[in-house]
């Protein structure tokens, strides 16, 4: 169970805050039995109520250390990029590394999707909607959660890791 204060991954919300642990004062006299997380995503407003022992994905983010070591890796990443022509087969492929919530996941699918688009504008082509569209989701999902675990400012998080890889080679 998470305690208040702490940082959480929520599903496709991102990364949260849960703010209180408690029943939610608005809600039924039926549902006053069942405790909640009030969760405050960070880049966004309002409050998400969800129940203590729901089943849907929420997991700690990662500690420092682990982010730190995550961006030493990134050079070492491999690139293979998915050259799918099937729109639907490439979404649900992109769709279910997302779903995967896990940062190195994250960092192998961006850097997949820049390999594919830098070979595709070396041709005198443009990448593709389905590509553009998840990588970015990949993009807001890992630098929301480097920007909490570092503490640097979600916009920051692109040029510190420019940085910190350029430093590393």
């Amino acid at each position: 169970m998470f305690q208040e204060g702490d940082y959480i991954v929520y599903r496709n919300t991102g990364v949260c805050r849960v703010e209180k642990i408690g029943i939610p004062e608005d809600f039924a006299a039926a549902a006053q039995d069942v405790l909640y997380y009030h969760l405050a995503p960070v880049r966004g407003s309002g409050i998400i109520y969800i129940p203590v022992d729901s089943k849907v994905f929420m997991r700690a983010i990662i500690s420092k250390e682990e982010a730190m070591h995550l961006i030493a890796s990134i050079p070492s990443v491999e690139e293979t990029p998915d050259y799918s022509k099937d729109q639907k087969a490439l979404a649900e492929h992109y769709k279910c590394m997302l779903q995967t919530h896990d940062c190195a996941a994250l960092i192998q699918l961006i850097k997949n999707i820049h390999r594919k688009s830098q070979e595709l504008e070396a041709r005198g082509k443009t990448p593709g909607k389905t590509d553009v569209q998840y990588k970015k989701q990949a993009e807001i999902f890992l630098h929301e959660e480097l920007s909490v675990v570092l503490g640097i400012p979600f916009e920051e998080i692109p040029s510190y890791i420019r940085k910190q890889v350029e430093a590393a080679m």
